[in-house]
């Protein structure tokens, strides 16, 4: 349900118009996010843009080009995720993310592999349904606005209705008693009157509900009951659970129940508001439209490719692994696949494998699967500089998080460029001693420096706080130090 006044999030590069970004457009706005990583960005720019030349061939061809789906390679925390995620929002194109290892051979317990299409599916449905409500929402709070003054009002619109005539007068016979005689002029005087009065108070309550005087008044409104819409359904090939919604399926038997409920003004607005959209839009058109994306923008990352890459040796774990890697095969490779929305064809469907790649290598995929992803790209480790990049550069950087929300408590943080490599060199140390989870390192040693600042800001008042390298060393000195405790550190 949209809301006009709630705080927009940061998801991602500002939206731009995908038919006018070039390669190197691409990766100056995945620049502003995502530190290094260069030969990946450039994979990712081009087969954004290989989708975009494709619109413009000659359409017996249009269909023959297909993705140059792209592996990366590297290890944990370097951004392969960030890529994926960061250039569909930049393009607003329907993306999800899905582990290998959550697909098994059907036989095993794991989900379907269709189920993948399915969920990008509902994705892209979501994203037009709220296009949709945006290109419709000036004239659903119209709507809403009207249907609400007409409850205050206490009376309904009557400007084009016009007023209804008593029949002609009595007349009174010899010998009952005299009948009233009413004129039709009068009556049509009176009900004029009438129609002027409940247009000045309606006028007056317009008045007062655009100037705000009566959001908190409570008003009754009528508001259909949310049942409970999901059921699981088991199919037999990979016990794969899907949605449906029960109260379209019953909905020509059963109406939908209504119930009254009493709330606000402002409330109902946000209520009515969201039902006058609904009834705007074309939800047909709208899963048209998805599927649609889904055929030709959607894009799909398979996380943790490497941990379900083996051959057939006839026994053990290793028969599951390349049941997945067959499963998936036809996914890649382009079919239909059944959706709620109709059927979807996967076959321009960009899909962007990644995988640590530590103990298997890619060599050891099935080789059918390893011609689907032409494209490799290897991400490398991050280093003390990248540590320290990463902490300020970036329009999103951890440091720029930390001090807005402390900001909101009256603490203003200072951090000095000391301090932040003493950050990204206590961050490489733990990742050399440790796990190494690149990146990811650098959220538990700032929660680790700012977990006082954090606890007391609520009580402190307003003040300003400098952290330096005196101050990160201090709050640091026992992650290095101390081996058994560092182990522990995510």
């Amino acid at each position: 349900m949209r809301d006009d006044n709630a705080a927009q999030p940061d998801e991602g590069p500002r939206f731009v118009d995908k038919e006018e970004l070039t390669p190197r457009q691409i990766v100056e706005e995945l620049d502003k996010y995502i530190i290094g990583q260069n030969a990946a960005k450039r994979a990712v720019a081009i087969a954004l843009r290989n989708r975009v030349r494709r619109r413009y061939i000659p359409e017996d061809l249009r269909e023959e080009v297909i993705p140059k789906n792209i592996l990366m390679m590297g290890p944990t925390g370097v951004g392969k995720t960030e890529i994926a995620r960061r250039l569909a929002g930049l393009v607003n194109a329907p993306f999800i993310k899905v582990e290998a290892t959550k697909f098994t051979e059907v036989g095993y317990v794991g989900r379907d592999v269709d189920s993948m299409v399915r969920d990008l599916a509902d994705i892209s449905y979501r994203m037009v349904e709220d296009e949709a409500f945006d290109s419709v929402w000036e004239e659903a709070e119209r709507r809403a606005q009207d249907r609400l003054l007409t409850i205050l009002a206490g009376t309904a619109h009557h400007a084009s209705a016009e007023p209804t005539l008593l029949p002609a007068p009595a007349i009174s016979l010899p010998g009952t008693p005299e009948a009233t005689i009413v004129d039709p002029e009068e009556q049509r005087r009176r009900r004029e009157k009438q129609r002027q009065q409940e247009e000045r108070v309606r006028e007056f309550t317009r008045m007062r509900l655009e100037a705000g005087e009566l959001e908190d008044e409570e008003v009754e409104i009528e508001v259909e009951e949310q049942n409970v819409a999901t059921m699981q359904m088991f199919s037999a090939a990979g016990m794969e659970e899907m949605g449906f919604n029960m109260q379209d399926m019953l909905s020509n038997i059963f109406p939908a129940k209504k119930t009254t409920r009493r709330m606000s003004v402002r409330e109902a607005r946000r209520v009515m508001t969201y039902e006058e959209a609904e009834k705007l839009v074309d939800t047909q058109e709208v899963a048209r439209e998805a599927a649609a994306r889904v055929e030709e923008d959607g894009i799909i990352f398979i996380d943790e490719i490497d941990k379900v890459a083996g051959r057939e040796t006839g026994h053990g774990p290793d028969v599951s692994r390349e049941g997945v890697q067959r499963d998936i095969l036809p996914i890649v490779e382009g079919c239909t696949v059944m959706t709620k929305y109709g059927p979807i064809e996967t076959n321009h469907v960009l899909f962007i494998a990644a995988g640590a790649f530590h103990v298997s290598k890619p060599a050891d995929m099935i080789p059918e699967l390893q011609g689907r992803f032409p494209l490799r790209v290897e991400l490398h480790s991050l280093s003390e500089q990248d540590f320290a990049r990463i902490l300020k550069e970036p329009q999103n950087s951890l440091v720029k998080q930390y001090t807005a929300l402390l900001e909101t408590e009256g603490v203003h943080l200072q951090f000095t460029d000391d301090a932040l490599q003493a950050v990204a060199r206590f961050a490489q140390a733990v990742n050399d001693m440790n796990e190494n989870i690149g990146a990811r390192r650098l959220y538990t040693l700032m929660e680790t420096i700012l977990d006082e600042l954090s606890f007391e800001a609520s009580e402190q008042g307003e003040r300003t706080v400098v952290i330096d390298d005196s101050y990160v060393n201090q709050k640091l000195k026992d992650v290095v130090a101390n081996t058994d405790l560092s182990r522990y550190m995510l």
